[in-house]
């Protein structure tokens, strides 16, 4: 874990980050300003999984891909999952780098939060497997088994939750660096 800490150290540069960041924004974009807006013309009123971070029961899975129908269901599979596979190892390399690249600033190199890098990586981890259980769902339908509802939802709780922890470290790390930025400029 420390080597793997040190090699994320290393690569945290402003440089890097900003690059990183800007290929997540556009799989991003993408995502939001394509993919999503075309599947929800099929469900306006249902979200999609991905974006259910309470999760959902077995009914509203059901409902949702019911709803998509076929053609909606082949935009979900061969368009916005494609993306979506690509978006989490961005999100988990490029806020992952940017935390340290913050934490580098405002702690001590060797302090414990530098550890906190690894949300980002758990919230992609839990994205990829969220993903390849909207998969199943999306092939199976319409036979679709309960686990497999049970389970995608978890995982989709479980990425909304951290990413919602990555957010609120973002924050937190930006108020730190800034106190750290305005207290040393002042001295």
């Amino acid at each position: 874990m420390k080597t793997l800490l040190q090699f994320m150290i290393k690569y945290s540069t402003g440089k890097i980050v900003l690059l990183f960041f800007v290929l997540t924004m556009f799989v991003y974009l993408s995502m939001l300003l394509y993919t999503i807006p075309t599947l929800e013309t099929f469900t306006p009123k249902h979200p999609i999984f991905d974006l259910s971070p309470f999760g959902y029961s077995f009914d509203y899975a059901n409902e949702l891909l019911r709803v998509l129908g076929d053609q909606g269901r082949d935009i979900y599979l061969y368009k916005q999952l494609p993306l979506d596979f690509i978006y989490p190892g961005l999100f988990s390399i490029t806020y992952s780098l940017l935390l340290l690249w913050l934490f580098r600033k405002s702690f001590d190199i060797n302090s414990k939060i530098q550890y906190l890098f690894l949300v980002p990586f758990l919230a992609g981890i839990f994205d990829y497997v969220e993903n390849l259980f909207i998969i199943k769902m999306i092939t199976s339908f319409p036979q679709l088994e309960v686990n497999t509802v049970k389970i995608a939802s978890t995982f989709t709780v479980l990425k909304s939750s951290f990413t919602m922890l990555f957010f609120i470290l973002l924050f937190l790390g930006f108020l730190f660096f800034l106190k750290k930025s305005f207290i040393g400029t002042s001295k």
